[in-house]
């Protein structure tokens, strides 16, 4: 089972999936920044015992990383001191655009499922 996040500023997308059916559900997303963020990110581990962690990494266009690619990364870091569970890192470039293309009511969510979706897929 994996437990994959879509980290935003100040709304942190959340899906579950597993490596057998290789898809992903949406889950309720996180509308918290800091320590709060981390409590609530607690209590999903808890919920749904994850086997390991999958996180967005957003890049530019061409593959060039800005800002939010550095805080994606601090954010992983943190969740593997924090939980000590192996962090997965996927390429989230227009997860989002997609998520919003396919008309989700929870874009963060949904951008969640589109992120932990391709690493299943991508998986031996």
């Amino acid at each position: 089972t994996f437990l994959a996040f879509d980290f935003g500023l100040k709304r942190t997308g959340v899906a579950t999936g597993n490596r057998m059916l290789k898809s992903a559900t949406p889950q309720r997303t996180i509308q918290a920044e800091g320590d709060a963020r981390f409590a609530q990110v607690a209590e999903r581990i808890k919920e749904w015992q994850p086997d390991a962690l999958v996180i967005g990494v957003p890049y530019h266009p061409d593959g060039a990383s800005h800002e939010n690619t550095q805080r994606a990364l601090k954010f992983g870091r943190q969740l593997r001191g924090r939980f000590g569970l192996q962090v997965f890192e996927v390429d989230e470039r227009y997860s989002t655009t997609e998520a919003i293309a396919s008309g989700a009511k929870d874009a963060d969510a949904a951008s969640a499922c589109i992120i932990l979706e391709q690493f299943l897929r991508n998986l031996p």
